[in-house]
């Protein structure tokens, strides 16, 4: 019996990935092991969104080499969306990787181990684009708290934003059966998980393609008679298709968090037009009304992109006011990364990178006030939260989040009291800094 190891980068989609990967190499009989000095062979699955994700997962790559040279590993796999986007040049440049599987064809693995041998040391090339759904029988090795799951409902995208590179990596938008997605969740559900964060390169596209069409509302509503599932999140809705269907199904459904993740890339209309994004910041400010107005006390989460070419002071200006008007709950700020294979890479003004730099940190000032503000409006109040288990660190403390708290990427409350992960309990928040809360356990949820 071989054992493996495997790296896994990048997004909460990627990590699935590495579950599902993880599980079909179990499945043929493969022992996963957490130290890589004891795997004969060792996986890196990377991400190649961007350059700083390519610079990780190549750094990742060539460290791995380096313990098959010293006798470790005797088989080396690069895995994901590196490998889908730049296989060729990598077995160029990379002899040292047997094997190299893109987005598509990962769940070959265990067969292209058999046949390539380390006598051999030949790359599989994988497929090329192509679409990998999950089915809820095939088997997944989780990764990460027992009591939280991402789930993915779909693969791909079929739009055409002028800084991203996804659909050349993950092909054109295809979603799963609704009754497979409902089957995978009672699955998580027997097996302890009380909180789905769905995932998708679009969320609000789910649907749409099947036969019959269906829709994420009527997904949500079948997700909600998941007996054992008490938080139902939503990661990624894309803003032109939030309906109001969505907007009441999120409003009416308890065990959907009130929480939405819906990037809107910038506030100034000339640049959204140039990302081939939504048609003005105008609009985007109609649409935050109306799902405010739906669902209220919603928790919303945006990301926006600083330096995009020909972002003019004026136009960070306008972003800067847009932001500050919305009073947005959650924000990511991310400097562009200009990508090759992109519209945006050959467009003119490109922006130097201290600018970006120095922008990125001006906007992520202007939310940390709003940030902090909206926290210390809870204290005093008494809300429920998931306990994730002692606080790393802090003796004495326990970490858990809030329902307008996603995994990883959102802040944590820090509470005293006795609780143990995985259980939900209603907390008295006493302190507020700008992104974490703390507080003190007052009494169990069932």
């Amino acid at each position: 019996m071989e054992r493996v190891h495997l790296i896994s980068l990048g997004c909460p989609k990627n990590l699935m990935d590495s579950e599902l990967m993880l599980g079909a190499l179990g499945a043929a009989g493969y022992e996963v092991t957490l130290d890589p000095s004891e795997a004969q062979v060792v996986v890196v699955n990377t991400c190649a969104f961007i350059e700083a994700a390519r610079k990780e997962s190549l750094d990742a790559i060539i460290e791995a080499a380096e313990l098959k040279k010293q006798g470790g590993a005797t088989r080396l796999v690069v895995a994901g969306c590196l490998a889908q986007r730049y296989g060729e040049q990598l077995r160029e440049q990379l002899p040292e990787v047997d094997i190299f599987v893109g987005t598509a064809n990962f769940l070959d693995l265990p067969d292209l181990l058999r046949r390539t041998t380390p006598a051999e040391s030949v790359p599989v090339p994988y497929p090329g684009a192509g679409h990998l759904l999950a089915r809820a029988d095939a088997p997944r090795m989780r990764l990460g708290d027992f009591y939280t799951s991402y789930l993915k409902v779909s693969e791909g995208c079929n739009h055409r934003c002028a800084f991203c590179i996804i659909p050349k990596i993950r092909g054109l938008h295809e979603s799963r059966a609704l009754d497979d997605v409902v089957a995978e969740a009672r699955s998580l559900a027997q097996g302890g998980v009380r909180e789905l964060n769905l995932i998708a390169q679009d969320l609000t596209a789910y649907g749409r393609d099947l036969n019959p069409p269906s829709t994420l509302a009527a997904l949500l509503r079948a997700l909600s008679t998941v007996d054992g599932i008490r938080w139902i999140r939503l990661l990624y809705c894309y803003p032109n298709f939030v309906t109001d269907e969505l907007l009441d199904a999120i409003a009416e459904l308890p065990k959907v968090v009130k929480y939405i993740d819906m990037p809107l890339q910038h506030g100034d209309d000339a640049m959204l037009r140039a990302m081939r994004r939504e048609r003005s910041a105008a609009s985007l400010a109609r649409l935050l009304d109306k799902v405010r107005a739906r669902v209220p006390q919603v928790a919303l989460r945006t990301s926006f992109i600083v330096g995009f070419p020909g972002e003019s002071d004026a136009a960070f200006r306008n972003l800067v006011g847009f932001v500050r008007a919305e009073q947005f709950d959650r924000v990511g700020v991310f400097t562009y990364s200009r990508e090759e294979n992109t519209d945006a890479h050959d467009m003119d003004g490109q922006v130097a990178e201290r600018v970006k730099r120095a922008r990125r940190a001006e906007l992520m000032e202007v939310q940390s006030a709003i940030s902090h503000r909206k926290n210390r409006e809870l204290v005093g109040k008494e809300i429920e939260v998931l306990v994730e288990g002692p606080a790393p660190g802090r003796a004495q403390k326990l970490r858990g989040r809030l329902a307008s708290q996603a995994p990883e990427i959102d802040g944590a409350v820090f509470l005293t009291g006795d609780a143990q992960a995985g259980e939900f309990v209603s907390a008295r928040i006493d302190r507020a800094l700008t992104y974490d809360l703390h507080g003190e356990v007052t009494a169990a949820i069932d």
